[in-house]
């Protein structure tokens, strides 16, 4: 079965993005963990930007698939892109959406939970969900892992890691952890079994 990974930047305090959704400048592009991310996770970089950081033809490594929620796919969007990442399945959750602006990005409008369901049982490298708070909360039932890249800033406000979905503990075993000179600190949970 295939593994569904939550991997995102967030700040100490928690968010992933300021209170209206916007891109999120705050975090630290930067530093001793930029290569370290690149190397092992090369396929969270946005197809545009590949060739310049000298990606262009690195296979991916985990994931085949990426998801997102409305509001982290329409980052890009707003910037006229219709599809970040080219490398990857790209699937879009959205109720209010009525048609994908990409041939190349599935558009998913029914239950979320049942559509990753159907993408664990097909075979595959490992599921990316890159965000946003909201599609993290309703598919948190089937999040196997959790890679939070930390960074060194309190926002104050703005979207969680997990944005609604209730008051319901979960319990995560830590599988790894790197902090770099940056200040960043990479790290990974598991669900406990």
């Amino acid at each position: 079965m295939r593994k569904l990974t939550y991997l995102v930047a967030a700040t100490i305090d928690g968010y992933i993005t300021d209170p209206g959704g916007a891109n999120p400048d705050f975090f630290v592009l930067e530093g001793e963990h930029a290569q370290p991310l690149r190397d092992e996770y090369p396929e969270i970089i946005p197809t545009h930007a590949r060739d310049m950081l000298g990606l262009g033809e690195k296979p991916n490594r985990h994931f085949d698939t990426v998801l997102q929620g409305r509001h982290s796919y329409e980052i890009g969007l707003r910037e006229g892109i219709t599809n970040a990442y080219r490398h990857l399945r790209s699937i879009v959750f959205s109720t209010t959406m009525t048609d994908s602006p990409d041939s190349t990005v599935e558009l998913v409008r029914t239950d979320p939970l049942a559509r990753v369901r159907e993408l664990k049982r097909e075979e595959g490298a490992g599921i990316w969900l890159c965000g946003g708070g909201s599609i993290a909360a309703a598919l948190r039932d089937e999040i196997d892992e959790l890679v939070v890249k930390l960074h060194p800033v309190v926002a104050g406000d703005g979207i969680p890691l997990f944005h609604g979905g209730g008051f319901a503990p979960q319990r995560y075993e830590l599988a790894d952890s790197a902090a770099y000179g940056s200040g960043v600190v990479v790290l990974t949970y598991r669900t406990r079994t």
